[in-house]
């Protein structure tokens, strides 16, 4: 029995939509910040660096809470059984079928030096020897790996957040966060100490499900994505306490900044190597935290209303999040080779991506069922207006 009404909430809509296309621009900058990736450019600059590292701490965070709120919303009246057999179609089918057609090519423009041609390439990713050392890996689909196994775990905590014997607790809750404080150090305390627990002996974040730090850390922003959505009223107090978290996000800005500047060299802190490195691993999660919320606090007291373009874009936004990142790495393998600057190569391969995969969803997976169920869409309504239903998760 349902404890509440499922709501559409157009604010979690436009917030997906705002976070999918920040991962355009960010993955788009990969090629050119000074940190490693796939492939880069010969040319890069600081300037990515500066904003990445602050967006970073907050994109796939901000991503998961949207999730876990989708998650609770797609239980809806399903059974327990009912609701894996959609995840299973929703997440799995499009894993797999990513993993071998979208993601070889990325492999393959890493590597282009090493074969002939793609066709000499592709039969070395069904040797199934794991990347790096192999040729066979999810890249930026491990968040659909992750978010199946989330989906799975949370399931017991779904099924019992959707009972009426669940009104104690969720009034507990309702109690404990729906206080600004609270809200802001609790769940931050939380995602704090896994890391303290875990990091020391877990420290990368490999996407490979052996990064037990990071695969705690963004379980626990997908479950609190779920249960702050489980009760109305909670829900509700994060945008009445938006201003708290706004200041909260901007003012843990100052330490963070502060200490990557040390990194930079551009000043030098009073303080040991390793406890510097603790002190802007602590604020980066204080970040994270801050920054979703204040986000999410904010859209839903600005964004929660219906609009023309929502009901376009929204269904579209999973299979571009499946296609972003190889036609990505395509196009910018033949762009940055341009005697261009930074800057006209960065907006060609954004733009130029966005046109692509868009041309792409519209000409090649929109139209026809059997390529919708690839990328975890549903079937064309028959004989009647398409109206998409919320897309739940990206």
């Amino acid at each position: 029995m349902e404890t509440h009404a499922i709501l559409r909430r157009h604010d979690l809509d436009w917030l997906r939509f705002f976070a999918i296309i920040l991962l355009l621009f960010y993955h788009t900058g990969m090629w050119f910040s000074t940190w490693g990736w796939h492939v880069k450019n010969e040319e890069t600059s600081l300037i990515f660096n500066y904003w990445m590292i602050w967006s970073h701490d907050w994109r796939m965070p901000l991503l998961l809470f949207i999730s876990g709120a989708g998650t609770f919303m797609a239980l809806g009246k399903r059974t327990k059984t009912q609701f894996v057999r959609e995840r299973f179609k929703r997440l799995f089918v499009p894993l797999a079928f990513g993993m071998f057609v979208i993601v070889p090519p990325q492999i393959y423009y890493e590597r282009i030096q090493e074969f002939a041609s793609f066709w000499e390439f592709y039969p070395t990713t069904f040797e199934f020897e794991p990347y790096p050392q192999g040729n066979f890996s999810w890249h930026h689909l491990w968040f659909i790996a992750y978010l199946l196994v989330f989906s799975i775990l949370i399931l017991p905590l779904l099924a019992f957040l959707r009972k009426p014997a669940s009104m104690e607790f969720r009034n507990l809750l309702e109690r404990v966060f729906t206080r600004p404080a609270t809200a802001l150090l609790l769940p931050a305390g939380m995602i704090l100490l896994s890391q303290f627990l875990l990091r020391p002996y877990f420290p990368d974040e490999t996407h490979d499900f052996q990064d037990w730090a990071y695969f705690v850390f963004y379980f626990l922003f997908f479950a609190f994505g779920l249960i702050f959505y489980s009760n109305p009223r909670l829900w509700e107090s994060l945008g009445k306490n938006r201003k708290v978290f706004l200041a909260a996000a901007v003012l843990i800005l100052i330490p963070f900044y502060g200490i990557y500047l040390h990194f930079r060299n551009v000043w030098s802190l009073p303080i040991g190597a390793e406890n510097v490195e603790i002190f802007f691993d602590v604020t980066s999660i204080f970040l994270s935290w801050f920054t979703v919320l204040a986000i999410i606090a904010y859209g839903q007291f600005n964004l929660n209303r219906p609009h023309p373009v929502l009901k376009h874009v929204n269904e579209g936004l999973y299979p571009f999040y499946i296609l972003h990142q190889t036609v990505i790495i395509v196009i910018g393998y033949y762009i940055c080779q341009w005697d261009w600057s930074i800057g006209m190569k960065y907006w060609t391969i954004a733009l130029g991506t966005l046109g692509i995969c868009l041309g792409i969803y519209f000409g090649l997976i929109r139209p026809f069922d059997p390529i919708r169920y690839l990328f975890g869409m549903k079937p064309q309504p028959a004989n009647r207006e398409h109206k998409p239903k919320p897309v739940l998760v990206p």
